[in-house]
């Protein structure tokens, strides 16, 4: 009876032993597994750039403005220098000028809407340019600089221009109805010049005139003796 409780000690012995040994390779992958878990990501870590790279992008972006501002008031000083006013294109535009654009657009509108189809080629399938030739007296003779887009008369990468319309925006006169007439103007250059790329905004310096031009494309009621035209930057 003792050689038997002997043998089975033994035994039990030998199969904890066993268990262990077995044990250690079926626990290893999971012990690895949750190594991993514990590597990655948790609720509420930060997702993307670290307070430090944001602050450096600010700070980045924060001189950037101010340089900018810096050239830009330089530009002024040497402008004001040079006796010339920088304009925008609210400033040709009289008082009480914006309320009567609205009902002419008002108006159109209406009539465009007003349940009568508008029969292709006719006279109603045009670009109408809206407004008036109402400007503002105390510019003519003025030597100014405004921003605005190009619109040649004549086209190809070798024309030479010397006359062309300025407009407050991309596509008039050509892909869209032409702005009023007091926000067309009309520039003319002794110096001929190349415009390439239309869809660039541009600079013009020059004196500008009350003066009305006509044209098959629109109608100024403004134009511009151009001295100069530089690159516009965004």
């Amino acid at each position: 009876m003792k050689t038997i409780q002997i043998l089975s000690a033994a035994l039990l012995v030998t199969f904890v032993t066993a268990c262990g040994q077995t044990a250690e390779p079926e626990t290893a992958p999971a012990a690895a597994a949750a190594s991993k878990a514990d590597a990655g990501p948790k609720v509420g870590d930060k997702i993307g750039e670290s307070d430090a790279e944001k602050a450096a992008k600010k700070a980045e972006k924060d001189a950037s403005i101010v340089a900018k501002a810096v050239e830009e008031a330089r530009i002024e000083a040497e402008l004001e220098a040079r006796g010339i006013r920088s304009i925008g294109w609210e400033d040709l535009m009289p008082e009480g000028e914006e309320e009567r654009l609205a009902k002419m657009y008002q108006s159109q509108m209406a009539t465009l809407y007003s349940g009568s189809p508008i029969a292709e080629g006719s006279a109603m399938d045009t670009a109408v340019q809206i407004g008036t030739f109402n400007t503002v007296g105390a510019l003519d003779g003025v030597k100014i600089r405004i921003p605005g887009y190009t619109v040649p008369f004549e086209y190809g990468s070798k024309a030479e221009i010397t006359q062309f319309l300025l407009v407050p925006y991309f596509g008039a006169c050509i892909h869209a109805p032409p702005p009023p007439p007091n926000q067309t103007i009309f520039v003319k250059t002794d110096d001929p010049i190349k415009l390439k790329d239309l869809a660039q905004a541009v600079w013009i310096e020059g004196t500008i005139r009350v003066q009305t031009q006509n044209s098959d494309l629109a109608d100024a009621a403004y134009t511009i003796e151009m001295t100069n035209l530089t690159k516009y930057e965004y």
